[in-house]
């Protein structure tokens, strides 16, 4: 017979992290959707391919850092390229690695919706000081790096 405990600060702080993804995952696709039809898990993938070397990620590289599985990233990227978003890129060393870019229109749109970003996260955070975003944004940063192993 299995006999409940009572949670621990740890696994009741994972709930808190979790519950609070979920409120701004659909804060953000709200506002990205209604403004600049995307989702927050669109946004963050162009967003990893505008800031990376050259504009374009390999695919599994793209993968590892929205926490997603090869087929997984595969199936998030399928629309943004019928819409002209990324394209698709080979190695010409290795038939094997495939790359995803994003295009000049890509780009344009991610800028313009990085402001709208900007604004959900102001308006979500205001009643926090400054001084404790960037508490919590290291904090999390060095778990987020702990459970991709990259810490």
């Amino acid at each position: 017979m299995i006999v409940p405990q009572e949670p621990s600060s740890a696994s009741e702080l994972c709930l808190i992290i979790a519950r609070v993804h979920a409120l701004l995952q659909r804060r953000f696709d709200s506002a990205l959707g209604s403004h600049h039809g995307i989702s927050f898990g669109d946004f963050q993938l162009l967003n990893h391919l505008r800031t990376a070397p050259g504009a374009r990620l390999r695919r599994v590289d793209l993968a590892d850092k929205l926490g997603l599985t090869a087929s997984g990233v595969t199936r998030s990227l399928l629309p943004l390229e019928k819409i002209g978003l990324v394209t698709r890129e080979a190695d010409p060393r290795d038939a094997r690695v495939g790359y995803a870019a994003i295009t000049p229109t890509g780009q344009e749109l991610v800028a313009n919706a990085g402001v709208t970003v900007n604004l959900v996260s102001r308006e979500v955070l205001r009643s926090l000081p400054a001084a404790q975003v960037e508490t919590m944004a290291q904090a999390l940063g060095g778990l987020a790096g702990m459970a991709t192993g990259a810490a």
